[in-house]
């Protein structure tokens, strides 16, 4: 698979986020399963995988135990910050702590999970409004220099959080949502990424499994599904992006890839910093998002799905 460049990091230009393994989509995958997948996900060429504690100390275990006879073959990123949730009105609410005493407490506990001595890649999950941006750089700066991580970086920060962070502490990337129904960091993040030569790392850039086109109004989802109340799930917000649904299933079938395929191959052609991270817990889709890396879409092309996005009315209702 080809590569791009993280910092001074060099990653898959197509990762895989875990999260779903443990958290948000219903009950925890079997964990032999999940070992397979991730060994199957470097077979295939996948070296950067993305996981954070909120998502349940199993989910930095599953990694440790899977990458700790490989751990030179993978670049790993997980996050600090947000110490715990609850769920108020059917939606999730972060607990954070950036404290610098918290921030050592917390990646020593990472660590220790992901069965290593360094973590690649730091990030700061959610800014915490008790603490400033350059007190969170400098603990950063002081973890870089003691090698306990490579580099860092920041999730769904403010852009000026981000210009005070960085001229403390370089980083390396941010990671935020964007995909074809979330495309606002097109704006001012993207050109802050390009000048200040950061890496966009993508969540969600299948729309959760929206843009898959595997789910209907009528899809009935497992408990703890966070897909049973977001709100693009919604039976009259994915009637409304059907349109979408249609430009990709279209483009899919002239290109004789799968929608998930178009949908991240447009991800990696808008910008060749963007490395966009879909989850799975099947084998099957593994091979299918990954293959997106080989898929090939002309300038022509990618101008006339561009051109067909900005002629829709795309709902971009998250929860």
């Amino acid at each position: 698979m080809k590569q791009r460049k993280l910092g001074s990091l060099h990653v898959s230009e197509i990762g895989l986020g875990c999260m779903g393994m443990d958290h948000a989509y219903g009950a925890p995958a079997p964990r032999k399963d999940m070992v397979k997948l991730l060994h199957r996900a470097v077979e295939l060429g996948c070296t950067f995988f993305d996981t954070a504690v909120v998502y349940g100390s199993a989910n930095e275990e599953l990694l440790g135990e899977a990458f700790s006879s490989m751990r030179d073959k993978v670049v790993l990123a997980t996050k600090f910050g947000i110490v715990g949730q609850r769920i108020e009105n059917g939606r999730p609410v972060n607990l954070l702590d950036s404290r610098p005493e918290s921030i050592r407490s917390q990646v020593e506990g990472s660590l220790s999970r992901l069965k290593t001595d360094y973590i690649d890649l730091y990030y700061q999950h959610r800014t915490d409004p008790t603490v400033e941006p350059e007190t969170v750089a400098d603990t950063m700066s002081a973890l870089i220099k003691e090698g306990k991580i490579l580099a860092w970086g920041l999730s769904n920060a403010p852009v000026e959080y981000m210009k005070r962070a960085h001229a403390v502490c370089p980083l390396a990337a941010v990671e935020n949502q964007y995909s074809m129904m979330w495309r606002g960091p097109e704006q001012e993040l993207f050109d802050l990424c390009s000048a200040m030569d950061l890496a966009f790392v993508a969540y969600s850039p299948l729309g959760n499994g929206f843009l898959s086109g595997r789910f209907t109004r009528n899809s009935v989802y497992e408990e703890r599904d966070f897909r049973s109340f977001m709100g693009r799930f919604k039976p009259d917000v994915m009637e409304h992006n059907q349109s979408l649904l249609k430009l990709i299933r279209d483009t899919a079938l002239a290109k004789q890839a799968t929608p998930a395929q178009i949908v991240l191959a447009w991800e990696l052609a808008q910008r060749p910093f963007i490395i966009p991270i879909p989850g799975t817990t099947c084998p099957q889709r593994l091979e299918e998002n990954l293959g997106a890396s080989l898929i090939d879409l002309s300038n022509e092309e990618l101008a006339a799905i561009n051109a067909s996005l900005a002629s829709l009315d795309v709902d971009e209702t998250y929860f």
